[in-house]
């Protein structure tokens, strides 16, 4: 192999992802007829950065339906510059994305409480927006055996596509309300708990209020329908059998046929 092939690659690597930085270009590429070498590099550096953008517009609809084409286009622009592509799949091309918007924002150094309220927003739409698509492609138990409303609680456990999460924001609201075709005015903040699973390929948002999510949060760590019950009964100063039996009439059998658990293996 030509010794220098490889440092050519990072060279052209360099070149599409900080062409204004780029230098040695006429050492490298040749000219054609009609084109000088800069010429000629500068097709491949748009149509680089211009399929990227598209990906990012592919991956955070709502977002750029939000911020408007050309601005969510400069923000995918800055971040691209700031965030190269670091994996062979561009199916993690967003994944520093809502932390970059979060990190970049020009209010950052302010109380929490003087920051911009439509940044909060965006942050938090691309919080929920990368969730989603990262469980469409993420483990799951498709061609597994789901369980039914018989299983005992002490063989339940969230199944492993399964995510929780908290905004500012209903930014679920919001992404769903743009993927039918509307468009929502921006929402005024409102704390939303959401709970997304995917169960036979199908990717499903669930809104939870505070109760419940405490309840899926400490199933999450502590692996056991008792012991959440348990420690849910303690942090919201409610008996016990009160919280049993919210969860026994009013959650267990639709979480069980939403897909939110599996059948634990093995002795219990």
């Amino acid at each position: 192999m030509n010794p220098g092939l490889p440092g050519l690659q990072r060279w052209m690597l360099d070149a599409l992802l900080a062409p204004r930085r780029t230098e040695g270009i006429d050492a490298r590429l040749t000219a054609s007829p009609m084109l000088d070498a800069r010429a000629r590099l500068a097709i491949y550096q748009r149509s680089y950065i211009l399929r990227l953008v598209k990906c990012l517009a592919e991956q955070f609809p709502a977002l750029r339906h939000a911020l408007g084409a050309p601005l969510f286009d400069d923000f995918a622009r800055e971040y691209l510059a700031a965030c190269p592509s670091d994996a062979y799949t561009l199916y993690e091309l967003g994944r520093r994305f809502p932390g970059w918007l979060e990190e970049s924002r020009p209010d950052r150094e302010l109380p929490p409480d003087e920051r911009e309220d439509w940044i909060d927003f965006m942050v938090d739409l691309a919080r929920y927006e990368r969730e989603l698509f990262r469980l469409f492609d993420a483990p799951g138990h498709e061609g597994g055996v789901w369980p039914t409303v018989d299983v005992p609680d002490a063989r339940l456990v969230l199944q492993p596509c399964f995510a929780l999460a908290q905004y500012r924001y209903p930014v679920a609201w919001y992404y769903h309300e743009v993927r039918h075709e509307r468009s929502p005015a921006f929402p005024p903040a409102h704390p939303s708990y959401v709970a997304i699973a995917r169960r036979d390929y199908l990717t499903a948002t669930f809104p939870l209020n505070p109760v419940h999510f405490q309840f899926l949060c400490a199933l999450h760590k502590l692996g056991s329908v008792d012991e959440a019950l348990q420690a849910v009964a303690l942090e919201v100063e409610r008996p016990l059998a009160e919280v049993r039996r919210s969860w026994d009439d009013a959650v267990r059998g639709p979480w069980i046929q939403a897909g939110f658990f599996v059948e634990r293996e093995g002795e219990i």
